[in-house]
């Protein structure tokens, strides 16, 4: 049974910065999604993605510059850097796994959440200001 497993939220201060890890055991393409509070799940908003090579990253313009995605396969670990961190990205972190079966992972389908096939239970990230 695939389990992706987020862990390192918390509270942290405007311009901290927080690094989140995912567990995830798989051969998957990995995103990160956030959902803000008062936000529907149908809201989630992308953040990052990484194909299983690790080669290829993808941001939502809103972290670009401040957020990177990296892997380690050989721990099973999906990491998320955030630095700069703004009150704007207080939300629930999400990491989502997407099988390579499927069709290479590209800049339109990695922000799309129907494009990912696992999910996590989530990580709370508040930034106070």
């Amino acid at each position: 049974q695939v389990q992706l497993v987020e862990s390192g939220g918390g509270l942290v201060q405007a311009g901290g910065s927080l690094r989140l890890s995912c567990a995830a055991s798989g051969r998957f393409a990995m995103g990160w999604f956030r959902q803000a509070p008062g936000k529907e799940r149908k809201e989630r908003e992308f953040v990052a993605a990484v194909t299983w090579s690790g080669q290829t990253t993808y941001y939502a313009d809103s972290v670009k510059g401040r957020f990177t995605i990296s892997r380690d396969n050989a721990k099973n670990l999906v990491y998320l850097q955030m630095n700069s961190l703004k009150p704007e990205d207080t939300a629930v972190y999400y990491c989502a796994g997407r099988l390579n079966a499927r069709s290479t992972l590209t800049y339109s389908t990695s922000r799309l959440p129907s494009q990912y096939d696992y999910w996590g239970q989530g990580t709370q990230v508040t930034v106070s200001s």
